[in-house]
């Protein structure tokens, strides 16, 4: 059959502003003589506004990035945000030369449908994806003509969370130049009064302290921050600016009362948090996997956390730990008082814990819930106390009970709602999906810890949020005649310096006030407690104040609602899960909100290279799992025909050629595709080289160089290093960036059924650009991806599973791939999950969007 042969290109994007070190020179030296040059590549983003409403711990959110191309060409303009993962983007819009381009929220499969016209026209642009431990990215990108301006503006929306008697709004600054008018803006307005008021960066120096302006009196409070450009500089004479960090804002309000019931618009909202509360006595059981998985690093991290939280237990609490890998391993037989000499022979037991074995993550649960049943029946705890059972694990069950499913089961039934679990994810390797419902249906939450320099402060810190308990079952009340759609009014525990929210609509239209009545167990008794909500009082505490968005309450219910159903739809099945979502996005549609269950579709003009962009809110199990970087190989693709191409872009750009083997094997249920040409260009210093297995030619301007696998070559030049090693490799070097390393691999050329083809590998691939795409290239950015539900496949050698990536769910299968980076010759097999169907859902776009004519 004949070949079929389609290319491929990879682009990338010059590191640095400079094609190479001269040009990079020649741009410092223009830097240094004109101190007010605030242009990165022809762009300038001039003004930059954060502009931040909080009204009763509600905050609205609003970026305006504004940029002018000075280039006399046409530039790419890219404005990308980090958000609060909390938060849900709410508007989008982009006015290019005076006309306005707005982001539209829709059905997240409407959108998908609207996005794949769009792409099937031009290129995509706008994404949301994890970016870190408390941040989602938001990006868009539009080419814009020379001297034209552009204005983003980007509008989110959360609600923001009391911890350790404050709550915290979080900003990420990184302009990444300087910006001759850059503003953070925040006005917070509470009823209740603020009591304290703070703001701080971790990029603030002592000369930019005096820069941020902060102020309170009453209701309302004030934070500005407005560094000139001078004072954004790293030095006197510098471009580079000082801002790249966290902007944090913390407050509290006045706690005269422990209610605070507000009444606006039809809604209401019930904000709980009583003071001078005695704390209950607690029940810890500490179940730490200690299988193979968790050697090193990770298991003495663990000893780290475990030996701090033993220095915090207090004396009233009883605890104990459980071991599991493959065999379960208990401290003590029972739960034991946090005694002096117990704490110190705990603190022994803690140092002595090493890995072993597999993971018997059912085992480890039912010992620990059978061991608070039996600390409640013997009377070895007070029976007025709290229990919290808190989990570590690493991996997947693997010995005894390891259907995740059965383990659900098992452990709801176990638990009986009477203790909290809590679910600490270590690493990536985990099946958070999994741990997520599990702890859910439990009545306690799932954390992921960062494997990281600070993992044992992760593991502290977690505990230090729940190791406070004030209150246990507490229950809210409110007139069934007057409310309706009441957000959840039930809760396990209330923590010390938390707080507990309850929103709703009011049913009565004519209602004056509102009662709540609060019941919950306290440390020596039940405790009761009033809260009564006045629309006069709240309606002339809102006239006081200017920046009140006014139907604040409704989107603060809407907020929570959507939150707590996508909380519940997690570990629903069936009809529940179905009614859960419809509601939900029901919800986010109706008040523009980005969920997991909606998408921002953003269309652009059709002048523009850029068509579309499609903006989705990621979730935990999906989007913060662990992140490939630099490793092409560790997800490869599965192609029913071969593999296609990408568009093209400014910078280097790597095409390649593919092509098959000369006939099909009968056994092969695929053909086989290989590089059989490449080509490397670099338009800035016209330059080309192309590679095939049976030469090299080398065009630089008008120059042709053609060299035999044969010779040994070392040629280097301006901008230029061409290394070849005799029938083995090749290394090429443009402009001071990453390396590009070409393996032959020789095949006899009377083989009836194989032909020569090339390897291709990038080296010092930190140095490629953040806009480094094409089909290999979108890969040496870090990609969020998870594998669960692995499972047999079609091969009993190679299980099938599904991987989770970019809010897609994909069959993946385990198979095996050569890399000969370090064995030109036999290559080192190295495990993969290869992705079906041409890479859909994996790759941005489609497979075809990657075809180009030629190999330049």
């Amino acid at each position: 059959m004949a070949n079929h042969i389609l290319f491929f290109t990879a682009f990338i994007l010059l590191p640095a502003l400079g094609t190479s070190d001269s040009i990079l020179a020649q741009f410092r030296n223009i830097k240094k003589r004109n101190a007010d040059d605030v242009t990165i590549n022809g762009i300038e983003f001039y003004s930059i506004k954060i502009d931040c409403k909080v009204t009763s711990r509600f905050a609205h959110n609003v970026i305006t990035s504004r940029a002018v191309n000075r280039a006399n060409i046409s530039k790419e303009v890219i404005f990308d945000v980090d958000l609060p993962k909390t938060a849900f983007i709410t508007n989008f819009t982009m006015t290019i030369d005076g006309v306005t381009y707005p982001g539209n929220i829709k059905e997240k499969e409407v959108a998908k449908k609207q996005y794949e016209k769009a792409v099937s026209k031009g290129q995509t642009a706008g994404l949301v994806k994890a970016s870190g431990r408390k941040t989602e990215k938001f990006t868009v990108s539009v080419n814009i003509a020379a001297a034209s301006k552009v204005t983003f503006e980007l509008t989110y929306e959360e609600l923001l969370k009391r911890q350790f008697g404050k709550y915290e709004m979080f900003i990420k600054v990184k302009p990444k130049q300087l910006v001759k008018n850059f503003e953070v803006q925040v006005n917070i307005f509470e009823p209740q009064g603020i009591r304290e008021l703070e703001a701080e960066g971790t990029f603030i120096t002592n000369d930019l302290s005096d820069v941020i302006k902060k102020s309170f009196s009453g209701k309302k409070g004030q934070v500005s921050f407005k560094p000139t450009l001078n004072q954004q500089r790293t030095c006197a004479n510098c471009s580079t600016t000082l801002l790249d960090g966290d902007f944090t804002i913390k407050y509290d309000v006045e706690r005269g009362k422990p209610n605070d019931l507000q009444i606006v618009n039809g809604y209401f909202v019930h904000f709980f948090a009583p003071t001078d509360l005695q704390n209950l006595p607690k029940n810890v059981v500490f179940i730490i996997d200690i299988s193979g998985s968790m050697s090193g690093r990770e298991i003495e991290q663990t000893r780290e956390a475990l030996l701090k939280i033993l220095d915090d237990i207090k004396g009233d609490d009883y605890f104990n730990f459980i071991l599991f890998g493959s065999v379960i391993y208990t401290w003590k037989d029972t739960l034991v008082k946090a005694t002096a000499e117990n704490l110190e022979e705990a603190r022994k037991f803690v140092r002595a814990i090493d890995t072993e074995g597999a993971t018997n993550l059912h085992g480890g649960l039912m010992r620990g819930i059978e061991m608070l049943n039996t600390a409640y029946e013997k009377n070895i705890v007070p029976q007025r106390s709290t229990s919290i059972i808190i989990m570590l694990t690493d991996g997947q069950p693997n010995v005894g009970l390891s259907d995740p499913q059965q383990i659900q089961e098992s452990v709801k039934k176990a638990i009986q709602e009477k203790y909290p679990l809590y679910n600490l994810g270590f690493g990536y390797g985990v099946d958070y999906n999994f741990l997520e419902k599990l702890a859910l249906e439990n009545k306690g939450l799932a954390r992921r810890i960062y494997p990281d320099s600070d993992s044992a402060i992760q593991l502290q810190g977690f505990y230090d949020e729940v190791s406070n308990p004030m209150l246990s079952d507490v229950e809210l009340n409110y007139p069934e005649n007057s409310v309706s759609d009441l957000t959840n009014n039930n809760f396990k525990h209330f923590y010390d310096g938390s707080e507990i929210v309850v929103a709703g609509r009011i049913v009565d239209n004519d209602l004056n006030s509102l009662t709540a009545d609060v019941k919950a167990q306290g440390a020596d008794n039940d405790v009761t407690f009033i809260a009564q909500g006045d629309v006069k009082e709240i309606t002339e505490a809102l006239q006081e104040q200017e920046y009140i968005f006014g139907d604040y309450t409704e989107r603060l219910w809407g907020y929570l609602t959507i939150q707590q159903l996508l909380e519940k739809r997690i570990a629903a099945t069936g009809d529940e899960k179905e009614n859960l979502t419809a509601k939900a996005l029901e919800l986010s549609l109706k008040y523009k909100f980005v969920t997991p269950l909606t998408s921002m579709i953003v269309t652009k003009p059709e002048d523009y290279d850029n068509q579309a962009g499609l903006a989705d809110k990621p979730i935990e199990a999906e989007a913060r799992s662990a992140p490939v970087t630099h490793q092409v190989s560790s997800v490869s693709f599965l192609y029913r025909q071969p593999a296609p191409p990408t568009w093209y872009t400014s910078g280097i750009t790597v095409n390649g050629q593919l092509i098959g083997d000369k006939r099909t094997s009968n056994k092969a249920k695929i053909q086989n595709t290989y590089f059989g040409k490449l080509g490397i260009a670099n338009k800035h210093l016209d330059l080309k080289l192309t590679v095939t297995p049976e030469k090299i030619t080398l065009q630089n301007g008008n120059e042709k160089s053609v060299f035999n696998w044969l010779d040994s070559v070392n040629l280097q030049q301006e901008g230029l290093t061409l290394i070849i090693n005799k029938e083995k490799t090749l290394v090429l070097s443009m402009g001071g960036g990453a390396s590009f390393v070409v393996v032959l691999h020789q095949v006899w050329k009377k083989h009836p059924l194989h032909q020569g083809f090339l390897g291709l590998y990038v080296i010092d691939s930190h140095k490629l650009s953040e806009q480094t795409h094409g089909l290999l290239g979108q890969f040496f950015h870090p990609i969020d991806f998870n594998i669960v539900e692995i499972h047999p496949g079609s091969d009993p050698k190679k299980p099938d599973a599904t991987m989770i990536v970019k809010n897609n769910e994909l069959t993946v299968t385990r198979g095996w791939q050569k890399d000969y980076r370090k064995d030109t010759r036999h290559g080192l097999d190295i495990p993969c999950w290869f992705v079906h169907n041409s890479g859909a859902g994996l790759i941005d776009g489609v497979h075809t969007d990657y075809i180009v004519s030629s190999i330049f």
